[in-house]
């Protein structure tokens, strides 16, 4: 059998890249559609396009569908409600005055999916991938945090931050724990497409029905802007398609961690875009970044 261990290096810069342009293309429709409106958008126009990948797939492959069992759906949905959750108090956090505090603290996320990546599947962590780790999120915490914010505006979102966090690394453990729990999990494309169909219908149903009975202005404009949101439903699809398929290989800690990448390609978008010069505390963040991502790369067992 081929040896599919390196690829989540692989699918995990893919997914990172592919979430970099998602973002850009959802933040064109918080305009129109309202915050909560543009997050939807991933997941209502994303879920027609995994059935594709999913079916794609099955055809590609000659692979029939994986009978899951009442497992698969606790960890799925306990990742499709968790994600929600993260995400709405990741927004609620930005919104106050401090929001960069909240940032920062939802970097921390990597360390909260090593602890409850082996409190709840046995995700084993040596002492190198746990150093780098925590080397990692330090940098991207350093890249985040602006000095100078006060104390009292302080605790608010920090709170939300880390509460956030927690919700991202348990979104990531449900995700790879249902991933984990098909029938020939080491087939990587079809256990990977199977539970992402099932996560985002589980959070298009769950977020639709929100809006129609609370945000019903937001929901219309989400239709009424489909032609853009297709694109976005397309790439954040391809994210999730490729953050499933690195959760079959690699520990979720381990993707997690080599996904903070994903820091870097919005930092060159940026400046690419805007201009931005790198401040000596972004370059020390940096540094500090690759040098954890070069430990976890070096030191992460295959």
């Amino acid at each position: 059998m081929a040896d599919y261990s390196w690829l989540w290096i692989v699918f995990t810069i893919a997914a990172a890249l592919a979430q970099t342009v998602r973002n850009a293309l959802q933040r064109g429709l918080t305009a129109t559609a309202g915050t909560a409106g543009a997050t939807h958008v991933r997941f209502l126009f994303g879920l027609p396009f995994s059935v594709l990948f999913l079916a794609g797939i099955a055809i590609a492959t000659k692979s029939a569908l994986p009978s899951p069992d009442a497992k698969f759906f606790y960890w799925c949905t306990l990742g499709a409600v968790s994600q929600i959750f993260a995400t709405a108090l990741m927004l609620m956090a930005m919104q106050n005055r401090s929001f960069v505090v909240a940032i920062a603290y939802i970097k921390t996320e990597p360390v909260l999916v090593a602890i409850f990546g082996l409190a709840f599947l046995g995700d084993a962590l040596t002492l190198p991938v746990a150093a780098a780790i925590v080397i990692a999120t330090a940098g991207v915490i350093a890249m985040s945090w602006t000095p100078g914010v006060a104390a009292a505006n302080s605790a608010k979102p920090a709170l939300l931050g880390i509460v956030a966090g927690a919700f991202f690394a348990l979104a990531a453990v449900g995700f790879r724990g249902a991933v984990l729990s098909l029938p020939d999990a080491s087939a990587v494309l079809m256990p990977a497409a199977y539970t992402l169909v099932w996560s985002l219908a589980i959070q298009t149903a769950l977020l639709s029905l929100w809006l129609i009975f609370f945000d019903r202005k937001s929901f219309k404009a989400i239709l009424r802007a489909w032609k853009p949101s297709i694109s976005a439903g397309f790439v954040g699809a391809l994210a999730s398609q490729f953050w499933f398929m690195a959760f079959a290989v690699a520990t979720a800690a381990s993707v997690r961690t080599l996904a903070l990448i994903e820091v870097l390609f919005a930092q060159f978008v940026s400046q690419g875009l805007f201009s931005q010069k790198t401040t000596r505390r972004e370059a020390a963040g940096i540094l500090l970044l690759l040098a954890g991502i070069a430990l976890l790369l070096w030191t992460h067992p295959n």
